[in-house]
């Protein structure tokens, strides 16, 4: 083998070499850790709203809680971009069951910002606690958040997440009994398997909240002449990423995109050089 066909097989190892990080970003692990953004001590609110417009909005890694009578609907809502897949975990710490009459049934729900119902892959989404239980756990994996659909698809995409936790059934004496209840969203980056064609315009946060919010920290009075000291500014359900919405630029793609590149044009350059070493020797002249 030539020094020019060592040369380019070296390059050809090399470009290999920069493809298998992507290949290795893009496995479905289950056991994705928390966003970057997500609060280190995992501190959270510690009330929940009673609909979809008084939610109680939550970031990822927080743990949010709130004390409740049974029969009442909590809402909180948390922000989801593109290319990321939450969890919403949920405990309902239940009263005495000295104070029970029977089974109760608990179960948590999950809506995108237009309030379309988002199912589960997977996890306990209704869970049943007897008399004597202490404790229900719910688990609620959402797909992959695209950042782009079709219109008519139910595709989870780009905005505010609300999450809805109530009791479906339980005995009628058991209504209003106090409970304990905790949310906590988890969300981790799919890497470049998740890209899409295509993006919004905007994500999908729906409204304002009803309280609007001076500038020096103060919350105005809500008759929106701004009688605080300083200026007033209406808050979006749910906030957005601590990083912005799709903020990240690169993605595994990229590597793809360059890495193919390279090797194909090393391809073309070896298989020149194997071709063109069958041609005609440079040294003997053409016939008359």
């Amino acid at each position: 083998m030539t020094r020019t066909n060592r040369l380019l097989a070296g390059a050809l190892l090399t470009g290999l070499a920069l493809l298998t990080p992507a290949g290795a970003a893009l496995a479905d692990d289950p056991s994705a850790s928390p966003s970057p953004g997500a609060s280190g001590d995992g501190s959270g609110p510690t009330e929940a709203g009673t609909t979809f417009r008084t939610a109680t909005a939550l970031q990822p890694g927080q743990r949010a809680t709130a004390e409740a009578s049974t029969g009442d609907y909590l809402y909180w809502v948390f922000p989801a971009d593109a290319g990321e897949r939450a969890t919403v975990d949920a405990t309902i710490t239940l009263p005495q069951n000295a104070a029970r009459h029977g089974t109760s049934t608990w179960q948590v729900d999950v809506y995108d910002g237009l309030r379309r119902r988002q199912a589960c892959m997977y996890g306990r989404q209704t869970g049943k606690a007897v008399a004597d239980a202490r404790t229900v756990e719910l688990k609620c994996v959402l797909r992959t958040v695209r950042a782009w659909s079709e219109p008519w698809a139910d595709d989870p995409l780009p905005g505010s997440y609300y999450v809805r936790l109530t009791v479906v059934d339980l005995p009628s004496a058991d209504l209003g009994l106090p409970v304990r209840t905790e949310v906590e969203v988890t969300s981790s980056d799919r890497g470049g398997s998740a890209d899409v064609d295509g993006t919004l315009s905007k994500p999908l946060v729906p409204g304002v909240s009803s309280v609007a919010q001076t500038t020096d920290g103060s919350a105005d009075d809500g008759d929106g002449d701004g009688d605080g000291d300083g200026s007033t500014r209406t808050v979006a359900l749910g906030g957005e990423p601590e990083d912005g919405w799709a903020s990240g630029w690169w993605t595994d793609r990229w590597l793809w995109t360059v890495g193919g590149g390279i090797l194909g044009a090393l391809a073309g350059v070896f298989g020149y050089s194997l071709t063109r070493g069958r041609g005609r020797p440079s040294h003997v002249p053409p016939h008359a």
